[in-house]
């Protein structure tokens, strides 16, 4: 089971002559980062929202949003005259101080943090409990998401991994025409330079040997194979945090690739592992976003 860092969950509902909505949303991030936007008088019960959360979130960046307002589109507000007037006489004395325009000073005062709240300061244990419940169910919404997600993910990348493999056992024909084709250019360079009967056949051999040896693909072969089935078991297994590990596997897959296209020697092997790291590539770019 694979689970996607990208998710989105929400629900609505009512309560009395109010309409709690709660949003959860993420993207992919390499460590956990929360924000939460709830309305004031639900401050104290920050930390054990963060905690509902995150116990089921694990990995990613997560936007919780809580909103709390009345049916009937009357809410109750509470205006804060002190805090009002302290950051008009500080903000006009600034305005004068740099020269600057006041401007729509008013509007800019009443978007500023507590001067204009809700008139409800403390949430009752009936309201919260139903606050509770919205995000419960909105988190079972936001893990379905995560699941859907995950699934499809896994799909496209077993059908990426598979496509890698077939490409590998289309490496195996070339590499006798390449040894071939080494054999015969060696052999006509030291004709052209040295004559036919010059060339020492015994010291011939050791450096076609010498060649052969640098052009060997099979440890990457055999170990880029290895690795995708690695990939693919990662893939089968129950645990639900494998993002770093099916990542970390990836980077040794493209390790391989590497290594086998630069003992090549062979435009067609080439062709083959371009092939290869275009899908490796896509599958990078699938493990990032999982959890």
């Amino acid at each position: 089971m694979l689970l996607s860092m990208t998710g989105y969950g929400r629900v609505e509902r009512g309560f009395k002559d109010q309409t709690i909505v709660v949003e959860l949303r993420s993207l992919n991030s390499k460590f956990s980062d929360m924000r939460v936007k709830i309305p004031q008088r639900l401050k104290e019960k920050e930390p054990e929202l963060r905690r509902l959360v995150t116990e089921k979130i694990q990995r990613g960046k997560v936007d919780l949003s809580i909103d709390v307002g009345s049916m009937m589109g009357e809410e109750g507000y509470a205006f804060n005259k002190e805090l009002f007037k302290k950051y008009f006489r500080e903000l006009s004395a600034l305005a004068d101080e740099l020269g600057i325009d006041k401007g729509d000073l008013i509007n800019t005062i009443v978007r500023m943090p507590n001067v204009v709240a809700t008139a409800l300061e403390k949430i009752d244990e009936a309201e919260w409990l139903a606050v509770l419940s919205a995000l419960e169910d909105a988190i079972v919404k936001f893990e379905a998401f995560r699941a859907a997600e995950g699934d499809a993910t896994e799909i496209d990348m077993r059908l990426r991994v598979k496509n890698i493999l077939e490409a590998l056992t289309q490496v195996d024909p070339f590499e006798e025409q390449r040894i071939v084709a080494l054999r015969q250019r060696l052999n006509q360079n030291l004709e052209n330079y040295l004559g036919k009967d010059k060339v020492d056949a015994n010291r011939f051999e050791q450096e076609i040997l010498f060649y052969l040896e640098k052009m060997d693909v099979t440890e990457e072969k055999v170990r880029l194979e290895q690795h995708c089935k690695f990939f693919l078991e990662e893939l089968n297994n129950n645990e639900v945090l494998k993002g770093r590990k099916l990542s970390f596997i990836s980077q040794e897959m493209g390790r391989e690739i590497n290594t086998l296209g630069a003992k090549a020697y062979s435009s067609d092997i080439q062709r083959l592992v371009v092939a290869m790291k275009d899908e490796l590539e896509k599958i990078k770019e699938q493990v990032a976003n999982l959890v």
